[in-house]
């Protein structure tokens, strides 16, 4: 589809870091021009901090492509007991390793152990984790936050609050819009919005007319037109090509780079 429609779209691929051929399957898909690498742990069964991953994250570095990964509670699949492997200090090991990673939600909901203080750490805002590693400097140009879905009534609560608010935090989070979900109306309430004061109730019925008209334009004008004591999200981050872009030359000097290494994956 995005090679028909190159004009309008890019496309990311997913490769699980446990195949066998893993590095060989990530340089098949950077090589055509696949901007990112996309997982979701709770659902594919992978954990980001196994050492499994490790030739996955240094064919990643190498090639310069951002993993975006969910984090904190997932409903959108089925997780069951796997829901740990989204705790997003779990990713440490992927951002040691020089990895890009972008938390989907900025891991917006849920609960997970706080693993920094061990096995037995108290489990602790999934969100909160996040902030944490945002604040760390080593991650500063490596750990950024997805904002796609975080205006759905389940997560616009303090966590929306503090991003808007955390005005240091903006050149590092990106948009986006977690499309076809702010077409399904019970997920995102304008109501809740006007209540939370993040929108003026005088500009309610302009979103629900938008939202009716087009999800994305909706979506979009939204997250632009959301206020937290007179701040407001920069430009910035809805300007996101850029960070997804790779100079051709490099990009394909990297990926004949991991040609002999092709098949070396993880096992």
């Amino acid at each position: 589809m995005a090679k028909r429609h190159a004009r309008y779209f890019e496309w990311v691929a997913s490769v699980h870091p446990y195949r066998r051929d893993c590095v060989a399957r990530l340089a098949a898909a950077a090589k055509p021009g696949a901007r990112a690498i996309k997982w979701l742990p709770s659902s594919m069964g992978m954990d980001p901090a196994s050492k499994l991953c490790d030739p996955f994250y240094e064919a990643l570095a190498r090639l310069d492509l951002p993993l975006i990964t969910h984090a904190g509670l997932e409903r959108a699949l089925a997780g069951g007991d796997a829901q740990e492997l989204g705790n997003p200090l779990r990713l440490r090991r992927a951002l040691d390793h020089g990895v890009r990673v972008v938390i989907a939600h900025c891991a917006s909901m849920g609960k997970d152990l706080d693993i920094d203080r061990g096995s037995g750490g108290p489990a602790t805002g999934s969100f909160e984790l996040f902030a944490r590693m945002m604040d760390e400097p080593r991650y500063v140009g490596k750990l950024f936050g997805d904002l796609s879905a975080m205006t759905q009534s389940q997560r616009a609560g303090p966590a929306l609050r503090r991003v808007i608010e955390r005005d240091d935090w903006h050149p590092r989070l990106l948009n986006g819009s977690d499309y076809p979900l702010p077409g399904v109306f019970p997920l995102y309430s304008v109501d809740h919005l006007v209540e939370l004061g993040y929108i003026e109730r005088s500009a309610a019925p302009l979103f629900r007319g938008l939202r009716e008209h087009n999800a994305l334009l909706f979506d979009f004008v939204l997250k632009r037109s959301l206020r937290v004591g007179g701040k407001r999200l920069a430009a910035s981050v809805f300007e996101t090509r850029d960070f997804f872009l790779r100079a051709p030359a490099v990009a394909a000097a990297r990926t004949r780079s991991l040609a002999p290494l092709a098949g070396r994956g993880p096992g």
